[in-house]
């Protein structure tokens, strides 16, 4: 499983949530390493769907539950709306929710080939 974090140049939110990140990630159970990409223009915002630095996904789906239906890509910070208030970072529960909610989707699958053959 892929965890990601996409960022702007210089974020100061990347630089200081990137070893959280790779905790969580290990925590849970992944055993790939956290990809980190850096977001350079508006034209590459676009095509990678980017919300603000940092982004992070699990599977290549947001760990924001509501990224899905945002349009707004762009190279900007990004708050995180949790149940604390706004954060620069997202909130650890929506990054473990995430990783549980796509290990259950590839356990799944894989049930389907399997039972398929």
């Amino acid at each position: 499983m892929i965890v990601e974090m996409l960022h702007t140049e210089g974020c100061p939110h990347a630089v200081r949530y990137l070893p959280r990140l790779r905790r969580l990630a290990a925590d849970a159970g992944v055993v790939e390493p956290v990809r980190v990409r850096v977001v350079a223009d508006d034209g590459t915002a676009r095509r990678e769907r980017f919300l603000g630095s940092p982004t992070v996904r699990v599977g290549g789906r947001d760990v924001d539950p509501g990224a899905a239906t945002r349009r707004d890509y762009g190279l900007s910070c990004r708050l995180y709306a949790g149940q604390v208030g706004f954060s620069g970072t997202p909130p650890d529960e929506w990054v473990l929710a995430t990783i549980r909610g796509r290990e259950a989707e590839e356990r799944a699958a894989d049930t389907h080939r399997g039972g398929a053959r």
